[in-house]
């Protein structure tokens, strides 16, 4: 090989390694740095209108914070994002929130803390449910917003002056479950109010970290490694059973009775699965009992092998159907699907007569399992 052949080779390489980063490579971003002027940005909100910097002009302060809907850790800041907003806004401060989420970029099992992802349409749930008076916007599709202020973690605060320079960088403040000690935001706020250099200009951030796009196949390679999962098919008696959901646990059972013959059953299934992989690393577990009769116990392990079901699976051996009703729950009066959330004493604290609506069922679990860290514990 010549030496221009070779040069040639490798410029080439380089080009297709620049065009299509493997997924190793993690994207490197620079935060913005003080004095900085505001990247400028055109990106739809939660409320149907688009926003630019423009939108925020006669604001004496502008404060952009980068969370998004399910990080535990924005999660827990949201409350004092929303008394920023509500104590700074007749005192001239702006406060924008953004998503910089790619949500193709999130993981199922990153989606623990939460019962939604960070799509569009989830955002503007969070933002009704959530009640948020500023504007919560979207840069998840191109993420170009996000590169250019360098966001590293959920949440992030940049906060601007009159002229649109970046005067502080970082945290809210120093604790996101615990009384904080140093509230370093609104620090940054009262002095520029104030007409004072802001003391502190920069600070860590604590979050999760930003989930670009390039993590899009880090995610589909978890979803494959899952898909390789056993699913396992276990007999239990209905005492067996009985016992299995009453006994105390340190998990909460997520209980669903299902049949190879019940159309509505069968597919409920990949919603249970998805709900396994989202909270099964938190104090829950899925149990799954199928009420076909013994004699159909491999096509039933066939229908959850396809759905990727590797949940904890049991067919009942039982004499009649009240046996069924029984062991689950005596408050089944008999329809399919039937769905119970049991808390860890052993109570039934959540039923479903029919068919659920996933993301209420989600809303039911996080309900219960806690949003944040702080809840958990």
């Amino acid at each position: 090989m010549t030496r221009c052949t070779y040069l040639a080779h490798w410029l080439v390489l380089a080009i297709l390694l620049f065009a299509n980063p493997p997924s190793s490579i993690a994207l490197e971003v620079e935060t913005l740095k003080i004095g900085a002027a505001a990247p400028d940005f055109e990106l739809p909100g939660v409320d149907g209108k688009t926003y630019s910097l423009s939108d925020f002009a006669d604001a004496k302060l502008l404060m952009v914070i980068f969370t998004c809907n399910h990080c535990p850790t924005a999660q827990a800041y949201e409350a004092r994002i929303k008394q920023l907003n509500d104590q700074y806004q007749d005192r001239g401060v702006a406060l924008v929130a953004i998503s910089p989420n790619d949500p193709l970029a999130v993981r199922l099992d990153e989606l623990g803390y939460s019962d939604l992802n960070d799509s569009f349409e989830d955002m503007k749930t969070r933002a009704q449910d959530e009640g948020f008076e500023f504007p919560y916007l979207y840069d998840g599709e191109t993420q170009e917003t996000s590169r250019a202020y360098g966001v590293r973690a959920t949440p992030h605060v940049y906060l601007f002056d009159a002229e649109r320079k970046l005067r502080y960088v970082g945290r809210i403040d120093d604790n996101d479950v615990k009384p904080p000690a140093s509230h370093d935001a609104r620090n940054a706020l009262e002095e520029l109010l104030s007409g004072k250099e802001v003391t502190v200009p920069t600070t860590r951030v604590f979050g999760c970290s930003t989930k670009w796009s390039d993590k899009r196949e880090s995610a589909q390679e978890s979803l494959a490694q899952w898909n390789q999962e056993e699913a396992e098919l276990k007999t239990i008696t209905p005492e067996e059973l009985h016992t299995r959901l009453t006994q105390k646990s340190d998990k909460y059972r997520l209980v669903n009775v299902w049949a190879t013959w019940c159309a509505p059953c069968v597919g409920e299934l990949e919603e249970l699965v998805t709900m396994h992989r989202m909270y099964r690393k938190r104090p829950f577990e899925l149990i799954t009992v199928s009420a076909d009769e013994l004699s159909n116990a491999k096509a039933a392990e066939k229908v959850l092998d396809e759905k990727h079901c590797s949940a904890t699976n049991y067919l009942l051996d039982a004499q009649t159907r009240d046996d069924l009703f029984e062991a689950v729950d005596p408050a089944w009066q008999g329809a399919l699907p039937y769905t119970v959330l049991i808390d860890p004493d052993g109570t039934v604290v959540h039923r479903i007569h029919d068919s659920f609506d996933a993301a209420k069922l989600k809303r039911v679990i996080v309900e219960h399992l806690g949003r944040t860290y702080a809840e958990q514990n």
